[in-house]
């Protein structure tokens, strides 16, 4: 199939693309798919659409996913009250339960989508093919765990075969399931696999200055400025973390892109200008 013949109209320009896709041939890219909007299945489809594409076009891509707002609806059923401490879940024998049974759905879910795209993807989590070792995070927050090996072969073999691994931030720890934070989950891969790019996406345009305009570009020692000076604040400081953490352990490049945008992931790789804001050391 001819390269234009999979580009969509509202995406980045052919001549872009052809640019950028000799820039990336050798290289992976890690997406981390999450945040609170993509309940919305349009905003699924499009992203199911842009990875597809993506594969189509012969570059390796990992996917990691998040599942918070779905979590929380199959909690609520259960009329099971959450506790966050430091804006993780406390998460108990019932809950993890719980936890594993919706993001191992979730990562069916995209695993079936790009199958109906052409696209050969595979599952990924702590049924079937665990590639994440942990550590428990803390005692007082439960089966919450923090990566502290990643089984590169795995994912390595499935990259090897053009197929797309769909990883759920799930790891195993003596053989007990561990509910991870999604964009940690998605940067120890990264990290471990040194990807050229971590892309986080999510339902912020990215990082803000302080008259609340996109920053583009940044490096580490500008965002860690503005941290100090209270323009990143609360909950996107253990996101940004994540970024740093990347970005001074082998990944090239994080950036933070708004996924409610069509084909930001697109536009991210393929155009000059970039689609959020791009983070490097």
């Amino acid at each position: 199939m001819k390269i234009e013949d999979l580009l969509p109209i509202d995406g980045p320009s052919i001549d872009e693309v052809k640019k950028y896709i000799d820039k990336y041939k050798n290289d992976l890219i890690v997406i981390k798919y999450g945040g609170n909007v993509f309940i919305d299945r349009n905003i699924f489809n499009n992203f199911i659409e842009d990875i597809s594409i993506l594969n189509k076009l012969g570059l390796s891509i990992a996917v990691i996913h998040g599942g918070g707002p779905r979590i929380k609806r199959e909690l609520d059923k259960s009329n099971i009250q959450s506790k966050f401490i430091r804006g993780l879940r406390v998460t108990d024998e019932k809950i993890i339960k719980i936890v594993e049974g919706v993001l191992i759905d979730f990562n069916n879910d995209i695993v079936d989508s790009l199958k109906k795209k052409g696209t050969d993807a595979i599952s990924i989590n702590t049924k079937k093919n665990n590639v994440i070792e942990v550590v428990s995070e803390s005692e007082e927050l439960g089966f919450v765990g923090k990566p502290n090996k990643i089984n590169n072969e795995i994912i390595k073999n499935v990259l090897e075969k053009n197929m797309v691994p769909i990883i759920s931030p799930l790891g195993l720890k003596d053989n007990q399931t561990y509910n991870i934070n999604g964009d940690t989950a998605a940067g120890a891969i990264a990290k471990s696999l040194k990807a050229r790019r971590l892309i986080l996406m999510t339902n912020i345009e990215g990082v803000l200055n302080k008259e609340k305009k996109l920053i583009e570009e940044i490096t580490s020692t500008e965002i860690l400025r503005m941290i100090d000076d209270e323009i990143i604040t609360e909950g996107m400081i253990p996101k940004i973390n994540t970024c740093l953490d990347a970005v001074n352990n082998g990944v090239t490049g994080v950036v933070i892109v708004d996924g409610r945008k069509p084909h930001s992931i697109l536009f991210e790789i393929f155009s000059d200008k970039g689609a959020g804001t791009l983070i490097r050391k």
